[in-house]
C-alpha cells in the first residue's frame, strides 16, 4: 500500500499486540525499499533489531512535563528524566526528537531550551524536535514565531488539517482553516527537513485516510507555487 502510494519513508508507532511483528515490518520495508525512518517510544526488542538490520530510525518521545515550580527547575528534570534515552540513543547511533504532545513538555519554546540544555550542557547533538500540527493547535496564531524558536532543532514536522480550538483536532490536510498559511510559513522559514502526514483516523481505512492527505497537501503546494 505505502508503495502503492509513493510513501518512502515510515514512522512506526505501535502497541504491544504489535511487539511480534517488529522484524517483519523491518524486513518487509527493506524489500520494498521503504525507509524505515522513525520508531514511536522504546522497545528493548526494537534496538535490537535495528542493530542487527542495520537500521538508523529516529527515535520519537514525547517530551516530559514537569510539576517543578520554576522554570529553570522544570528544564532540569525534563534533562533528567530524558537522559538515559539520550545516551542510549546517542551509543546507538540514533537520532531522537521530543515529541510535542501537550503539557509544559510540548510548548515549543520549552522543547527547544531543553535541547539547547542537552546539545550544550550534554553534547547532545543527536537531539532535536520532532513537531505536530495535530497538538499544536494552541500555537496556529503564532506559528511563525513558534517555528523560528524550533527551527535550528527540526528533526520533522508532521502536518494536519487545523481548525481553531481542535475542532476536529484530527482532519485531512486542506479541509481546515489555518494550515494553508502554516505550510506556506514552514516553506518561507527555509526549513528543508522532512515533512510527515498521519494515518490518525480510526474511522476510516488507512490508505483513505493516506490518500486525503496527500491530495490535500499537493493542492496545497500548487497554490503556493
Amino acid at each position: 500500500m505505502l508503495k502503492e502510494l509513493g510513501i518512502k519513508r515510515v514512522a512506526y508507532d505501535w502497541r504491544e499486540e504489535h511487539v511480534a511483528e517488529f522484524e517483519e515490518e523491518i524486513i518487509q520495508y527493506k524489500k520494498n525499499g521503504i525507509e524505515f525512518f522513525a520508531f514511536w517510544s522504546t522497545h528493548d526488542l526494537a534496538f535490537q533489531l535495528f542493530n542487527k538490520h542495520k537500521i538508523r530510525p529516529q527515535i520519537w518521545q514525547t517530551a516530559f512535563s514537569p510539576t517543578n515550580s520554576t522554570q529553570k527547575n522544570k528544564i532540569n528534570a525534563a534533562i533528567e528524566n530524558v537522559l538515559p534515552l539520550v545516551n542510549r540513543t546517542r551509543k546507538l547511533g540514533l537520532k531522537l526528537g521530543l515529541y510535542n504532545h501537550g503539557g509544559w513538555g510540548g510548548e515549543p519554546e520549552n522543547l527547544t531550551s531543553v535541547c539547547q540544555a542537552l546539545r550544550k550542557i550534554h553534547k547532545a547533538d543527536h537531539v532535536g524536535i520532532v513537531y505536530n500540527f495535530h497538538h499544536g493547535h494552541a500555537h496556529i496564531d503564532d506559528f511563525k514565531k513558534s517555528l523560528k524558536i524550533m527551527l535550528p532543532y527540526l528533526l520533522c514536522i508532521n502536518l494536519n488539517g487545523m481548525n481553531t480550538d481542535a475542532k476536529p483536532k484530527i482532519l485531512p490536510i486542506g479541509q481546515g482553516q489555518h494550515e494553508n498559511e502554516m505550510i506556506y510559513i514552514i516553506k518561507e522559514s527555509g526549513y528543508k527537513g522532512p515533512i510527515g502526514i498521519l494515518d490518525h483516523r480510526s474511522d476510516m481505512d488507512t490508505k483513505i485516510a493516506l490518500k486525503l492527505n496527500i491530495s490535500g497537501l499537493n493542492k496545497i503546494l500548487r497554490k503556493d507555487n
